[in-house]
């Protein structure tokens, strides 16, 4: 019982500190449009990317080769 409770406070405390966080006006947490192709699954963004961030994704890739 003592490893639930302990694990609960643990959690709460993460919250607590993310939400204050959003509260200080840090952007929210955004995944990456291309990670997958890294991986080799291409098409994976599936147009939920803004034409800026296709480019920047392009970039990048172009300088890792």
């Amino acid at each position: 019982m003592t490893t639930f409770i302990a694990t609960f406070i643990i959690l709460l405390i993460i919250v607590a500190a993310m939400a204050i966080g959003v509260l200080f006006g840090r952007s929210a947490i955004k995944g990456s449009c291309g990670g997958l192709n890294q991986v080799g699954l291409s098409g994976s963004c599936g147009g939920a990317c803004s034409p800026e961030e296709k480019e920047e994704c392009a970039v990048k890739k172009a300088q890792q080769h």
